[in-house]
């Protein structure tokens, strides 16, 4: 029998799931139980939580009674320093399945009679905030028990992060760690990627076309946070590839009141029939501005980057387009000028690479900005595939990071230099520069080291100089 058939003994093996809920169970006990065998990525897990950092112990189907009911929440952490503990409930959804009121809101009445400090749920259901819990439970529930929720992407990025960029110390709770991530990207594990716009995706898309769309309609409120949603996994993707935190770029105000978000992206659907938002990856030169553009079926990525802060117009675009050699001639250029509304020259990077006065503005006003934008066709599907919407957009932002934003870097003044002294013509010595020396006294100075001045060689304002001629 050839080996090429044999299939590899596994730690936590996908075969054998028939059903959601053994696929549930499976997901719940392989995850909490590399939560405890890995210290690292066990605290990392439940130190956003608030817990203190110590020995931890995970549990499944702990039994509880509430009322006349006997319950049974997916799983139980329970951390300990010292005499100070913290606990708190799991619920797990794989696939599909959605998080319900109903089961939180008993779960946090369990939290709150046991005295334990939060409830956690996982699901692949992304909250287009982050913070943002993706079920409304009675907030009067929330005064004594935490409620927190993590998705099963953002759990498999910080997997990935932990083994290959930040490091396990013990070789063997990496490879465990391995183990868990293999499972969790096996498609039958139900730990699924963001793959549906939901169920309002297609009648809202269809009334942006036709200029329909009204900010009351029913459906657009989920298309909204969708897409929000989108931009997280899309982060969080990119951010596992690059192994650093990648995340949506947010205002203060939209951070306080996420309302202002959604109110906002409502109105530009509706007026414009376009949906944007901005990623932004640590140590790059700018966020990432995604625009999907419903009616022209258009999305373009772009980055505006400031320009030098020296040097003539065309040095300035030569500096930018010396970073974009590999970049594609089909790149889009825009130079803004300093006091200038809009752009001030637009160009593909083909035209600026002929030419580089193709983005220098005709009044010669200094170059402030330049943005650089990728655009490319957007899908109009509702899931996943060839000429969907979601893969359209995932696609064209991590295009845009390997051939533009990967390559950029922001611009630093040169350090001041020391000007040559030309030792010969001015006859000093050259190790000592003339901006440093003085002809002044200093304390320091020896007495024997000072010019001698005699009496009768010193002149007064009331002295008369005799030239030798004997004219005076």
């Amino acid at each position: 029998m050839s080996e090429e058939s044999w299939h590899e003994a596994r730690l936590i093996p996908t075969s054998g799931i028939n059903g959601a809920e053994e696929q549930e169970r499976r997901a719940t006990s392989a995850l909490l139980a590399v939560l405890g065998a890995v210290k690292e990525f066990g605290r990392g897990f439940v130190k956003p939580f608030g817990a203190p950092a110590g020995s931890m112990e995970c549990y499944i189907e702990v039994p509880f009674i509430l009322g006349e009911r006997r319950l049974y929440p997916d799983g139980l952490i329970k951390v300990s320093r010292g005499s100070k503990t913290w606990t708190a409930l799991v619920e797990v959804k794989t696939g599909s399945n959605k998080l319900t009121p109903e089961q939180i809101e008993s779960y946090l009445d369990i939290a709150r009679e046991q005295s334990f400090d939060a409830v956690i749920t996982i699901s692949n259901e992304i909250p287009a905030l982050p913070g943002q819990h993706p079920t409304k439970v009675d907030k009067r529930k929330l005064r004594k028990v935490d409620l927190h929720h993590v998705s099963w992407s953002r759990i498999l990025a910080d997997a990935v992060m932990q083994k290959e960029f930040r490091g396990v110390a013990d070789p063997d709770q990496a490879w465990i760690l391995g183990e868990l991530i293999r499972y969790l990207e096996h498609r039958k594990s139900g730990a699924l990627e963001f793959d549906d716009m939901g169920e309002s995706w297609v009648s809202v898309r269809d009334a942006v076309t036709a200029g329909t769309l009204r900010p009351t309609d029913k459906g657009i409120a989920e298309v909204v946070a969708r897409f929000d949603a989108l931009l997280r996994f899309a982060s969080l993707q990119l951010g596992r590839q690059l192994g650093t935190e990648v995340m949506p770029a947010l205002s203060r105000k939209e951070l306080a009141d996420p309302a202002l978000r959604a109110q906002g992206l409502t109105a530009s659907l509706c007026q414009n029939g376009v949906l944007s938002g901005s990623i932004r990856v640590p140590d790059t030169v700018g966020d990432i501005v995604v625009t999907a553009d419903l009616r022209a079926s258009q999305v373009t990525c772009h980055v505006d980057v400031d320009a030098p802060r020296e040097g003539r117009p065309t040095t300035r675009v030569n500096w930018l387009v010396r970073q974009l050699k590999t970049t594609p001639d089909s790149i889009r250029v825009e130079s803004f000028v300093v006091r200038g509304r809009g752009s001030a020259a637009a160009e593909l990077l083909s035209a600026v690479r002929e030419d580089p006065r193709s983005l220098v503005d005709d009044s010669g006003r200094e170059i402030k900005t330049f943005r650089i934008a990728a655009t490319s066709t957007l899908g109009s599907k509702r899931g996943r595939g060839r000429g969907a919407f979601i893969d359209s957009v995932l696609d064209s932002i991590d295009t845009f990071y390997v051939d533009v934003l990967g390559s950029l870097r922001g611009w630093s003044a040169a350090p001041p230099r020391l000007r040559p002294i030309d030792s010969d013509a001015k006859g000093i010595d050259t190790e000592i520069p003339s901006s440093l020396s003085s002809t002044d006294y200093s304390s320091q100075d020896e007495p024997d080291h000072r010019p001698a001045v005699s009496a009768q060689n010193q002149v007064t304002p009331t002295d008369t100089v005799v030239d030798t001629t004997g004219d005076v």
